[in-house]
C-alpha cells in the first residue's frame, strides 16, 4: 500500500465518526463529503493565504443545527471554519486540514423589518444587497455597502466589521449591529445586545463579536439598526494634476465641516487601468480623480461648495452631475477600479491600510515609491473621507520572482501605514494574511489580552484556528 493510499484510509477512518455524528442532527443534503465539492469551499478570494482540505462541509438551515455542529465538533475536538459567501480578502474563511467548514449561506431569511423601531432582524446568510432592497421598500436604509454587496453576506460583514463607499457619512457595520444570537464553541446559545435605541447593560459583548472573524462564536441572528432612506445622491468628479493636490482637497472638505455621503479617490495608475479597460475617456494628464457625493436636501449647493474647495486645492477640472443618471456614470469609474487593476496582470493583492486623513497624501506618495522600488504596478483606490486606502498590487502569479516582490511590497505598504499612525486593516480583517502585522500593531500586552479573550470563549481553540493570531 502506498503512502498516499494509507493516508486516504486514515482520513476515511477519522471522518467516519465525524460524519456520523453530524448526520445525527443534520439532514444528509446538508453534509457534503465529496472531495471535489469540499475543495471548492477551501478558500476565500485572498492571495498568498494557505488553505487546507476540509473533512466535511455542512450547510445548516436552523440555529439548532448549528448548535449540533458545534457540540459534535467539541466532542471530537475538530476545528470549525465559519464561512459566508467567501468574498473576503484576508484568508479569514480559508479551511484548515480536517476541519468542518460551516457554511451559513442557507440561513438566509430576513426575519423582521420594523419601520417603527427602525431595525431588521436577519439570519447570517442574508446577502447585503437583498437586505438593502428589502428595507428600501419600507422607506428605510441599511448603510454599510461593501464593494461585494451583491454577493457578500451579513454574517461575513459582521465577522470582518465591513465598511464600504458610504462610511464617510454613515459609518461601518459595527455601528449598525445592535444585538446578536451567537452559538458558542460548546454549542450553547447566547444573546447579546438589544433591540432598543439605547442600552448599556453590562459589557458590550456585541461589539466584541463584530470583527472577530468567527473566532469567538457563530453568529446565527443579528438585530441591525436602520435609517430613514435618504434622497438620491448627486456626484461630483474632480481631476487633479497630482495626488498631493487631491489629498489637500480631501483635507479641505473635511476640515470645512462638509459631510459627503461618498468621498473616493483614484490615483493615476488606477485611472489609467480603468481607461484601458473601459475607454472612459479620462484625460491622460489626470494624476488623481476625486469623487464626492451628497444625499442632502440640496445636494447641488453642497457640490458647488465642495467644487470650490477642489478648485482652491488645484483641481484642473470639476464636473458636477445634474441628475442620478449622470451621477451613476461618474461612479462607474470607481466601481470598475478593482476589475481594471486585476486586468493589468491577472492577479491582484489588495491591501487595506487606513491612516489619519491628514496623512493620506503621505501614504499615496509612499506607495508610489514602493511601486518603483519593486518594479510593480500598484494602484491606489481609497475611501478618502475615512483615510482607508486599498493599494492594489498587480502581479503575475505564475512568476515566482514577481510574486515574491509583490508580497514584499505588500508588507512594506503595511509598515508604512503603521509608521503614519494608521492600522493594518480598516475593513477587510486580519485572517491569515496579516497575522504577523496584527502582532506588531497590538504589541505584546495587547496580543496577550486578545488571546485571553479568545481562550474564554473557545478554550479548545476549535473556532477558526490559525486566524488573527
Amino acid at each position: 500500500m502506498s503512502r498516499i493510499e494509507a493516508r486516504r484510509d486514515e482520513d476515511t477512518v477519522a471522518a467516519g465518526p465525524l460524519v456520523d455524528g453530524l448526520l445525527r442532527g443534520l439532514p444528509p443534503e446538508a453534509v457534503l463529503t465529496d472531495p471535489d465539492v469540499t475543495a471548492s469551499y477551501a478558500n476565500d478570494m485572498a492571495s498568498f493565504c494557505p488553505a487546507g482540505s476540509p473533512a466535511v462541509v455542512v450547510l445548516p438551515r436552523t440555529v439548532e443545527q448549528v448548535q449540533h455542529v458545534m457540540r459534535t465538533a467539541t466532542e471530537l475536538r475538530v476545528p470549525v471554519v465559519p464561512q459566508g459567501a467567501r468574498t473576503g480578502l484576508s484568508g479569514g474563511a480559508n479551511a484548515t486540514d480536517g476541519c468542518i467548514v460551516l457554511s451559513l449561506t442557507k440561513m438566509d431569511r430576513i426575519l423582521e423589518i420594523s419601520p417603527v423601531d427602525r431595525i431588521a432582524v436577519v439570519e447570517p446568510g442574508v446577502v447585503n444587497a437583498a437586505l438593502s432592497r428589502a428595507v428600501g421598500e419600507h422607506g428605510l436604509y441599511y448603510p454599510p455597502d461593501p464593494s461585494s454587496w451583491e454577493q457578500c453576506t451579513i454574517g461575513g460583514n459582521i465577522g470582518t466589521a465591513s465598511g464600504g463607499l458610504c462610511c464617510v457619512k454613515y459609518g461601518v457595520t459595527a455601528e449598525y449591529v445592535l444585538g446578536l444570537d451567537v452559538v458558542l464553541a460548546d454549542g450553547r446559545l447566547m444573546s447579546t445586545g438589544r433591540r432598543t435605541a439605547k442600552g448599556v447593560a453590562g459589557y458590550d459583548l456585541t461589539r466584541l463579536f463584530v470583527g472577530s472573524e468567527g473566532s469567538l462564536g457563530i453568529v446565527v441572528r443579528a438585530i441591525l439598526a436602520l435609517r430613514p432612506k435618504p434622497p438620491a445622491q448627486l456626484v461630483l468628479a474632480a481631476e487633479f494634476s497630482s495626488g498631493a493636490a487631491a489629498c489637500d482637497a480631501v483635507c479641505r472638505i473635511m476640515a470645512g465641516g462638509h459631510v459627503p455621503s461618498l468621498l473616493e479617490l483614484m490615483d493615476r495608475t488606477t485611472v489609467k487601468a480603468v481607461n484601458d479597460l473601459a475607454h472612459m475617456g479620462l484625460p491622460d494628464s489626470t494624476e488623481a480623480l476625486l469623487l464626492a457625493a451628497f444625499d442632502t436636501t440640496d445636494p447641488a449647493a453642497d457640490l458647488a461648495a465642495v467644487g470650490a474647495l477642489c478648485e482652491a486645492a488645484g483641481a484642473t477640472q470639476v464636473v458636477p452631475a445634474e441628475d442620478a443618471a449622470e451621477s451613476e456614470l461618474l461612479l462607474q469609474a470607481r466601481r470598475l477600479s478593482l476589475v481594471a487593476l486585476e486586468a493589468v496582470k491577472g492577479t491582484t493583492m489588495i491591501d487595506d491600510v487606513c491612516v489619519p486623513r491628514s496623512r493620506l497624501g503621505e501614504l499615496i506618495d509612499g506607495v508610489e515609491r514602493i511601486s518603483e522600488k519593486y518594479r510593480l504596478t500598484i494602484g491606489v483606490v481609497a475611501h478618502a473621507g475615512d483615510g482607508n486606502t486599498h493599494p492594489t498590487v498587480c502581479f503575475d502569479a505564475q512568476d515566482p520572482e514577481e510574486s515574491r516582490r509583490a508580497r514584499e511590497s505588500f508588507d512594506e505598504i503595511m509598515a508604512l501605514g503603521l509608521e503614519l499612525g494608521g492600522t493594518i486593516t480598516g475593513e477587510h480583517g486580519v485572517g491569515v494574511l496579516k497575522k504577523e502585522w496584527l502582532a506588531r500593531e497590538l504589541g505584546p500586552v495587547g496580543l496577550e489580552m486578545q488571546r485571553a479573550v479568545k481562550h474564554v470563549f473557545d478554550p479548545l481553540n476549535i473556532l477558526n484556528p490559525g486566524k488573527l493570531f
